[in-house]
């Protein structure tokens, strides 16, 4: 099965000069893709000059008129800038001509445009923001909702539980993923009235869900899924990473402090490196807006040409397994049962 994908190609702080570099790279490493790269037309043909080498049969070039910037209200980006290149792209998977779109443009806009056109599945009440959150097995804790939604109703949650789990099976592979409740406490009597209604409903279901999860299990991996509200979830992303950028910030100082630190440093320089590797947000690139009609994947802001590759992986994972088609289907079997 051969891949589309539709990438903004303006989208983010850095636009063609990272979007168009990483296209190039993914296609050599996927022989079954084809991308289309949408926005300003002089600018994509710019940087391709660059790849000479680059596979030109298997690129498309859509052109688009305007930009979403990254403080556009959603209101201009939805109503106003009809040709922007995030828009074009998400129509493109509208029409079939894609199979998934990659954007690090701005997220509320990204979220709002691909509501509006993509619609909602037959079922789903909201769709959430997920993305994995590196944690100390070496592997992912995939988290969610993450701004989307900062009310919910426990079955708000619940759907959100459900998506998940067939998004973790498709795109990371893993057949039965564990499902944590975020609560401030593991006890089943603790947390607010959602949050103990929406533990109730979860163990009716036929998920693997293992209860009651605290902030600290994000990173433990204590499990493969840790379910919240989106005010919630917007806290703790923003938190992990202002902590993360801290503590990267304060090591360099130390290290810098005198001569005999910057020896040491050097002496440490291996284990720091690989500690640097595993906790890289690169690597987990690439939230998913799940529960529309389409795959929408959402690539930081400030992504670079390694991180956004990262995204481009998700986007295929999904694609290539139908990950939507496999969301809309468990709804289906949920609401028979």
């Amino acid at each position: 099965m051969s891949v589309t994908l539709a990438i903004d190609a303006m989208g983010g702080d850095h636009g063609v000069v990272v979007t168009v570099p990483a296209a190039c790279d993914f296609l050599e490493k996927h022989a079954d893709v084809k991308i289309f790269l949408v926005g300003d037309l002089d600018l994509i043909k710019q940087v391709l000059t660059k790849f000479p080498k680059a596979p030109m049969e298997r690129i498309q070039i859509i052109p688009a008129s305007e930009v979403v910037l990254m403080d556009d209200p959603i209101e201009v980006a939805l109503r106003r800038k009809k040709d922007s290149s995030m828009r074009v792209a998400i129509e493109q998977v509208k029409e079939g001509a894609a199979d998934a779109v990659i954007s690090s443009g701005n997220t509320g806009a990204l979220m709002a445009i691909s509501r509006y056109v993509l619609k909602t599945l037959e079922g789903v009440d909201r769709p959430a923001i997920a993305t994995a959150i590196p944690n100390e097995l070496g592997r992912g804790t995939t988290m969610l909702d993450l701004g989307a939604n900062a009310d919910c109703e426990p079955m708000h949650l619940v759907q959100f539980a459900q998506m998940a789990n067939v998004m973790v099976q498709v795109v990371d592979g893993n057949p039965n993923p564990s499902i944590g409740l975020l609560n401030i406490g593991e006890e089943v009597i603790k947390g607010n009235e959602v949050v103990k209604q929406t533990g109730e409903l979860l163990r009716q279901t036929s998920l693997n869900f293992y209860g009651n999860v605290e902030g600290n299990d994000i990173f433990k991996g204590t499990t493969d899924i840790v379910v919240c509200d989106g005010f919630v979830g917007n806290v703790v992303l923003k938190a992990s990473e202002g902590l993360a950028k801290m503590m990267s910030g304060l090591i360099r100082q130390e290290f810098k402090r005198s001569l005999l630190t910057r020896l040491m440093a050097i002496c440490a320089m291996v284990p720091l490196l690989r500690v640097r590797k595993r906790v890289d947000h690169r690597r987990y690139n690439g939230a998913v807006l799940l529960g529309l009609r389409g795959c929408v994947i959402k690539s930081h802001g400030s992504a670079d040409r390694f991180a956004f590759g990262f995204a481009l992986d998700r986007a295929y994972e999904a694609a290539k397994n139908r990950m939507v088609e496999r969301i809309a289907a468990a709804f289906v079997v949920e609401t028979k049962i």
